[in-house]
């Protein structure tokens, strides 16, 4: 197994882009603006169902768009043409990000599953689309399925797990993050902020695995991070009160 990369840790990251109520999440132009800023970009993935890799949240299209539709039931012609948020921005499909950002800045990609699907689609299209890009990237998910695939079949691509403790902080929720984790196999962990500090991050850190923290959305989510060593996935005031501690 490779060790996380030390690009991972170097730099904060915009959720889904630096979006706002003009720029929509996880737009080209959302992108454009983290980079202006020198942040990462964390951003989701899911798959068309003639299995391309769009840039996209969520399952079903009508929040983001005004559209109603299931993302994994519509082509990637038909999901490149819907706006986003009543904007210019088009959802774009994971090869227009890699173009635009061309190595500029580190890419998160959070790979979105439900849990039930076969991930080998959603796998194999991001790998098409990542195996020529010379740019440090990294992918992570919820769904340990998600790491275990790369680890077989792209073992140097860095990968991570993304963890909340929110509705399970039990011992049962405890045993299950635990196995999940190790199925998942990560270079490291993208934790809930709400849930720091945690002796389950704290154990995985302690042993050199990399923490990143989501979504830090203000100024104590700030020193939440700073406070145990992650680095954080920023949005809203977040973004200021990181760049003000910088």
């Amino acid at each position: 197994m490779v060790s996380a990369p030390d690009w991972l840790t170097a730099q904060a990251y915009a959720h889904r882009g630096l979006h706002d109520a003009k720029t929509p999440e996880n737009s080209l132009a959302a992108f454009r603006a983290a980079m202006d800023r020198g942040l990462g970009i964390e951003c989701d993935i899911r798959v068309s169902i003639d299995s391309r890799a769009v840039v996209f949240h969520d399952a079903e299209t009508e929040r983001l768009t005004g559209q109603a539709g299931v993302t994994a039931n519509m082509t990637v012609g038909q999901l490149t043409a819907l706006t986003l948020g009543g904007s210019t921005e088009h959802i774009p499909t994971l090869r227009d990000m890699l173009e635009l950002v061309a190595g500029r800045v580190p890419l998160l990609l959070e790979l979105k599953t439900d849990g039930k699907e076969s991930v080998h689609k959603l796998c194999r299209a991001v790998r098409r689309d990542v195996e020529g890009y010379t740019g440090p990237v990294a992918v992570m998910s919820f769904d340990p399925r998600i790491g275990a695939w790369f680890a077989s079949h792209m073992p140097d691509l860095p990968r991570g797990m993304v963890i909340t403790e929110q509705g399970s902080r039990t011992l049962s929720g405890a045993v299950k993050r635990r196995v999940q984790t190790k199925r998942g196999l990560p270079h490291f962990l993208a934790y809930d902020v709400r849930d720091l500090p945690s002796r389950f991050a704290k154990s995985y850190t302690k042993c050199g695995t990399p923490l990143l923290s989501w979504t830090v959305k203000s100024g104590s989510d700030v020193e939440t991070v700073l406070a145990t060593g992650a680095i954080p996935i920023l949005e809203g005031d977040g973004v200021a009160a990181w760049e003000a501690r910088a």
